[in-house]
């Protein structure tokens, strides 16, 4: 049983800060380890798609490596895989400009 004079002296709320502190940290953690890297990649990304040009030997997320003939639109481009083979993918697909 709590006697009534340590009840008194610990009041049962504590402080919330050190309550949620566990939760903050962790969250923390997280963000820096995982969040903040993910959205640097996904930015990186949509800079080389935005910069796709025509003659750009290109890596598709399928794995097929071609030159790019046209663009399409801002969602596609054609891309030449083989002499007179051409198929049209979506920019978005595209993983990697080879150099």
């Amino acid at each position: 049983m709590i006697t009534q004079a340590y009840a008194a002296s610990h009041p049962g709320g504590g402080d919330i800060f050190l309550q949620l502190l566990p939760f903050l940290l962790i969250f923390l953690i997280i963000y820096f380890l995982i969040l903040r890297p993910q959205q640097k990649r996904v930015k990186a990304h949509k800079e080389m798609i935005d910069s796709l040009k025509k003659g750009d030997t290109v890596i598709t997320q399928g794995g097929l490596i071609g030159k790019i003939s046209k663009i399409i639109s801002d969602q596609e481009v054609e891309i030449e895989i083989a002499k007179d083979v051409k198929v049209k993918a979506v920019r978005g697909m595209i993983s990697d400009i080879k150099k």
